[in-house]
């Protein structure tokens, strides 16, 4: 029994904490690795997270990051510390299939700059964890893979799109995985597992290639920690020439220090518009005067740019996803029936009316990064979403009208701050009395990422998160 425990202690240890050991000779990569992998074993079955787990591969990197230690070579910052990738990016030698029976299963010949990045900082790829189809929706389930199940109760979602890396989060299945975010794809299965999920200024990461979907796309880290965050964020931020977009800009691989005291934080539960289940809205309320606890000054405000969200949200998902449009019925059998109905909803929007959407898009945008300056606000504090986790299979939880796509109705709060290419980091602020994790989301300006991390890693430093899944 002591072994087992201090193999469980192992396999959820932090990254930085992992790091730390490699470095100092108190655990070795094979024997982090053998932790992690073992952990796997006992939860994947019921969780059903990865669409390639390359067991053998993660082996044979860990002896070679062993002996890197064993002869004195220089480490990277996560030499020896394991990580997931959503199979958006590519691996080398594993398939890229985005949930869908229409994808190429053909195994990359390179890894995407992602990849590449954290195998030079020497962290060891696991294999790829699930997304939904294409990543159009928030919920956890393909038509390639099935379901992921959320690691606090089997049948219920672990969120979307990257579902998997969220469910191996919040079960303590390794400390790292590599996400990507159009509309909160980050955040909300962070949010539904018990997770951090931080979304980055768009630019800081680099995205290839470089998604033709209006500049919503974002990378970056879930893990369960603010200063996990930050850690595999500074490895995988910073310029690459296949991504136009990138910035300049690099990062420490520490939190900065100050916590939340000095700071000025926003809070609206509703963004002026949304609708929020009454538990998530008592538990985020909670939060916030937790925050003030901890020495941020907070107000409650209603943005003015919050009801322009949902209408011009909508245009721009719906035809962000045209190009997955079924070519014919054989096709559209194969896909996922809300994708298809989402497509086909926006079949006959025209270019003019997407031109349209881009304009005020321009303008949400600049309203939003505006208002941070203009009000005198660090940050913003929102429910990271409406509602906690219900069943799979669903797009809405039962006790919300149905509809065959539209899941944005529960997600108002992540999609703004794709559109402004703000930050933004959900961390877990609490459980429902199913015992459901609930997300807090901090957003702030354009290139505020730092503060960002700052402010999660205070909030859990004032509140931690201690409770985990049943038989965790």
């Amino acid at each position: 029994m002591a072994q087992d425990t201090a193999t469980t202690d192992l396999a959820t240890a932090s990254a930085v904490n992992m790091a730390a050991m490699v470095r100092e000779r108190r655990a070795s990569p094979v024997e982090i690795t053998e932790a992690v992998l073992a952990r796997i074993a006992a939860k994947e079955p019921g969780l059903n997270a990865f669409v390639a787990l390359d067991a053998e591969g993660a082996r044979a990197a860990a002896r070679e990051a062993e002996a890197a230690v064993m002869r004195g070579a220089t480490l990277g910052p996560l030499h020896g510390v394991p990580v997931t990738i959503k199979d958006i990016q590519a691996v080398r030698g594993l398939p890229t299939r985005r949930g869908s029976r229409l994808s190429d299963a053909t195994p990359a010949t390179g890894d995407a700059p992602l990849v590449a990045r954290l195998r030079e900082a020497g962290a060891i790829i696991l294999g790829k964890t699930t997304s939904t189809e294409n990543g159009w929706t928030a919920v956890s389930h393909n038509p390639l893979t099935g379901a992921t199940h959320n690691p606090w109760a089997h049948g219920m979602t672990a969120g979307g799109s990257s579902s998997g890396a969220a469910a191996l989060a919040g079960a303590g299945c390794g400390p790292l995985h590599l996400g990507t975010d159009g509309a909160g794809s980050i955040r909300l299965p962070a949010h539904f597992c018990g997770a951090v999920g931080f979304k980055p200024t768009y630019g800081r990461v680099p995205y290839v290639p470089v998604p033709n979907n209006g500049a919503l796309s974002h990378a970056g880290p879930i893990t369960r920690s603010a200063e996990d965050a930050a850690l595999m964020f500074s490895v995988l931020a910073g310029p690459h020439p296949l991504d136009h977009t990138t910035l300049p800009d690099r990062f420490a691989p520490e939190v900065e220090p100050g916590g939340l005291r000095g700071l000025r934080i926003a809070y609206s539960p509703d963004l002026g518009h949304a609708r929020v289940d009454p538990e998530v809205a008592a538990l985020v309320a909670e939060a916030v005067r937790a925050l003030e606890a901890a020495g941020a000054t907070v107000e409650q405000v209603t943005p003015p740019w919050g009801p322009e969200g949902p209408a011009l949200e909508r245009d721009l998902w719906g035809g962000a996803m045209r190009p997955f449009l079924a070519p014919d019925a054989a096709a559209a059998a194969e896909m996922d029936p809300g994708l298809v109905a989402c497509t086909e909803a926006y079949r006959g929007f025209s270019f003019m009316q997407a031109h349209a959407a881009q304009t005020r898009r321009f303008a949400y945008a600049a309203a939003v990064n505006a208002w941070f300056g203009e009000a005198g606000f660090d940050l913003l504090a929102t429910p990271a979403a409406s509602v906690a986790a219900f069943p799979v299979g669903l797009q809405r939880p039962p006790h919300w009208p149905p509809h065959d796509w539209d899941w944005l109705v529960w997600a108002e709060f992540s999609y703004p701050f794709n559109l402004s290419h703000g930050p933004a980091i959900s961390v877990p602020c609490g459980v429902t009395e199913a015992g459901l994790p609930v997300g807090l989301q901090l957003a702030g300006p354009r290139l505020a990422d730092a503060l960002v991390l700052r402010a999660g890693a205070g909030f859990l430093a004032a509140q931690p998160f201690t409770v985990r899944p049943a038989k965790a």
